[in-house]
């Protein structure tokens, strides 16, 4: 089940789910829009990037004035807003009127993990040259009741992100974070006995 405005800002006032700088006029019939940091990253100049290897990135700010975004490029974004729950399903998708620009502000990652906390990362991309400002409404965070035990909560290499963050995919060949991983899937087992 997906959680009403009303109930998402019900939760809000018990402390239940956190979102940092919470102003009512943005809430939704069943979401809460969220605004854009004026922080970009982008990707090296290389045409190649590398799974196993942490890839160069160079940050740039939003202007008032706008940022021109191109297509066949990845830019990272952040929410200005810092989000947390315990015990939902958070998840993210893109504004319609934006999506009516051809901006989408994620490649795959439109959900975290249960006890997610922190600022979200955006994927963007577009269809066709496009100019977008800092602190616009970019973003929807919508929340999902889970089925079952939420013992196990997100601990991963992106908990607590303070803004945008780029692949850390290259620790998943990491020794340690594969015996997390499996810890993490031993508390897991442990918690369906």
């Amino acid at each position: 089940m997906m959680l009403t405005g009303a109930e998402i800002l019900k939760r809000v006032k018990e402390g239940t789910i956190i979102i940092s700088e919470f102003d009512e006029k943005r809430l939704n019939p069943n979401s809460y829009n969220l605004t854009l940091n004026n922080l970009i990253t982008t990707y090296g100049y290389k045409e190649i990037l590398d799974t196993k290897k942490r890839n160069e990135t160079h940050d740039e700010i939003i202007s008032e004035d706008g940022m021109l975004l191109l297509p066949g490029k990845l830019y990272l974004g952040s929410t200005n807003e810092y989000t947390e729950s315990k015990d939902l399903i958070p998840c993210i998708d893109g504004r319609s009127s934006l999506g009516r620009l051809g901006i989408n502000v994620h490649a795959t990652a439109g959900f975290g993990d249960i006890g997610f906390k922190g600022k979200w990362t955006l994927e963007i991309t577009v269809v066709q040259p496009v100019v977008i400002y800092p602190n616009i409404e970019i973003a929807q965070i919508y929340y999902y009741i889970p089925y079952g035990n939420t013992s196990i909560q997100y601990n991963g290499k992106y908990q607590n992100q303070k803004g945008t963050i780029s692949s850390r995919m290259y620790k998943d060949f990491d020794k340690e974070s594969k015996e997390v991983r499996v810890y993490n899937m031993d508390v897991m087992r442990r918690s369906l006995e």
